[in-house]
């Protein structure tokens, strides 16, 4: 008999991957899935701990390998951190970059292409380290753009120490890589500015994976029932963070505590969710809820009538956005209010909502009451130009051919 043709195998090195078990981050589980379907095998390295996982993984010494849905985890052992944004959290990332030089390579199958994320940019050494002595293909891809992203949230100055050790690991990942891609559409001027020559970007944004948002499954009961059916609801789904801008829409539930028809929805945790409980303590048109599974999220977003989705108004958006939760949304077949200051607003060039200008809680307000006076065949409307949108041009399926592409 003749053997088997041995698969390829491509590893994608993100210290913040999740599971459906473990919970978010989820880009990377979707697209292993979708790599094993086409033929390959998929190595994940993520690490112990992130601030978004709503169950860590269960480990055993510096690295636990685990089978999670055919894709191989390798868990790397590191520190855990008290905030997001904090000294912790960047020790707990060079660790695992630390760690990642004595990983035991004799329990990994040997990759043809390896795939590195940020935020954390430290594993880009490890990344070049190892594709070299694999003659491996290296995809440096870019979720955020660190350090820019952290001297916005941050407010840090350009010659902080740390902005200036980032900025030395981000020029070195754009040249020292076959490709670069990004989930921002226009982040390609900012890596060309740094050295990244214009033939080796490819632009790869988030998505939906089509098996889990076409079966859903159903919304608990103790969470159905505490959600008014006789109001107009605006619902938040996602993490309750800084970079979520949650404040201002805070502000907007405050603007509008006499409209009794308008009741908002936050499902979620996050580093923020305290401080925005306490803005609203005392009002009766909103309501907080804890996080759910992934797999819940559509049967929650169904029973909104509208979505929200904001940002801070801050340069760096100019390069464009790629938030999960935006794709969600728009799969739902919901209509959605984007609070955002910037070109490429996905929202605007799909027409499934209504725009305001970023930081406004006045204007917020004037679109959630604009959201609310509309017919309902017009809010189907926007809702469906947000389906269609979605299914064209972000499913999981199609952003794995582009990596397979570029990979072939």
């Amino acid at each position: 008999m003749f053997n088997k043709p041995k698969r390829k195998c491509i590893w994608i090195i993100n210290q913040y991957v999740g599971s459906p078990t473990h919970g978010m981050e989820y880009r990377h589980f979707y697209l292993a899935k979708e790599f094993i379907k086409k033929g390959f095998d998929v190595t994940i390295i993520s690490g112990s701990y992130s601030h978004l996982y709503k169950s860590l993984p269960v480990i055993d010494g510096h690295f636990t390998f685990e089978i999670i849905d055919d894709i191989k985890y390798c868990w790397v052992k590191v520190p855990t951190y008290a905030s997001s944004i904090s000294l912790g959290r960047f020790w707990n990332m060079f660790v695992f970059m630390l760690k990642l030089f004595f990983i035991p390579l004799n329990k990994c199958q040997p990759p043809h292409s390896i795939i590195i994320s940020s935020p954390s940019l430290f594993p880009i050494i490890n990344a070049k380290w190892l594709a070299h002595k694999y003659k491996s293909l290296l995809i440096f891809e870019v979720r955020d753009i660190w350090p820019m992203t952290i001297q916005a949230l941050g407010k840090l100055s350009a010659y902080h120490p740390l902005v200036l050790l980032l900025s030395l690991f981000e020029k070195f990942g754009y040249r020292n890589s076959n490709f670069v891609c990004s989930v921002l559409p226009g982040a390609k001027q900012h890596m060309v500015s740094l050295g990244l020559q214009p033939s080796r970007f490819f632009y790869a944004p988030n998505g939906i994976l089509l098996e889990e948002v076409e079966h859903p499954q159903p919304l608990s009961e103790e969470i159905k029932k505490v959600i008014p059916i006789d109001k107009f609801i605006i619902g938040y789904v996602g993490t309750m963070g800084v970079s979520n801008a949650l404040t201002y829409l805070m502000n907007a539930v405050q603007l509008l505590q006499h409209e009794t028809s308008i009741f908002f929805v936050l499902i979620g945790d996050g580093g923020e969710k305290a401080a925005l409980k306490k803005m609203t303590d005392g009002l009766n048109n909103i309501l907080f809820v804890e996080s759910i599974p992934k797999q819940q999220v559509q049967s929650a977003i169904q029973l909104f009538d509208a979505c929200y989705i904001g940002w801070n108004d801050e340069p760096l958006y100019k390069y464009g956005i790629s938030a999960n939760k935006l794709y969600d949304y728009m799969y739902s077949g919901k209509p959605i209010i984007h609070s955002f200051s910037s070109d490429n607003d996905p929202v605007a060039i799909a027409r499934c909502g209504i725009s305001c200008r970023a930081e406004s809680p006045e204007q917020i307000k004037e679109s959630i009451l604009q959201m609310a006076s509309l017919s309902t065949s017009a809010r189907d409307e926007m809702g469906m130009n947000g389906k269609s949108y979605v299914l064209q041009n972000h499913s999981y399926d199609a952003i794995a051919n582009q990596f397979i592409k570029v990979m072939q």
